[in-house]
């Protein structure tokens, strides 16, 4: 387990790590693939359009609020530099993996205002890739970084669809 990091260093990696993974995949990609042209919806604009702000914003909002828990536990989210203790407060109180709920939101959003398949089937890829990630690497070292207090969280916190009640330890 990596040495507890400072609080400048921990907020520091942290942020290099949000523009650097989340902000290629949620951000960069997407706009090369769509160039973030918006589709004419015509007279679907008034349910589309606020459905994939929504889908946006709550993807923003809950990405940053988890980033910030981590630096706030003085460790990152990247895999060289985590928490010693296990992040189990806010947004992961509801669901294990927010954060890559998280940009799968920010990605379908855009998919819906760039009316984009290539962002669907983009979306889709990424979901792959990151739970092939969760079960091969983050589950397992998160099992034995952490122990029984992980096996208790994995037993109380569903991974992928959120809890409607906080869990409580």
């Amino acid at each position: 387990m990596a040495q507890t990091a400072s609080p400048a260093r921990a907020w520091i990696g942290t942020i290099l790590f949000l523009l650097l993974a989340p902000g290629v995949i949620a951000g960069l990609i997407p706009w090369l693939i769509s160039g973030w042209r918006w589709r004419d919806w015509g007279g679907l604009a008034w349910v589309v359009v606020p459905i994939a702000w929504i889908l946006i914003a709550v993807g923003v909002v809950t990405l940053l609020h988890a980033f910030a828990l981590f630096a706030l536990h003085r460790g990152t989210p990247a895999p060289v530099a985590p928490t010693q203790t296990l992040v189990v407060t806010g947004a992961y109180r509801f669901v294990r993996n927010p954060m890559y709920l998280s940009v799968l939101n920010i990605i379908l959003g855009q998919a819906l205002l760039c009316g984009s398949w290539w962002l669907v089937l983009y979306a889709i890829i990424v979901l792959t890739m990151v739970v092939g990630f969760v079960k091969g690497y983050e589950e397992p070292t998160l099992t034995r970084t952490y122990g029984e207090q992980y096996l208790n969280y994995r037993r109380h916190v569903p991974g992928w669809w959120p809890l409607l009640k906080p869990w409580r330890e």
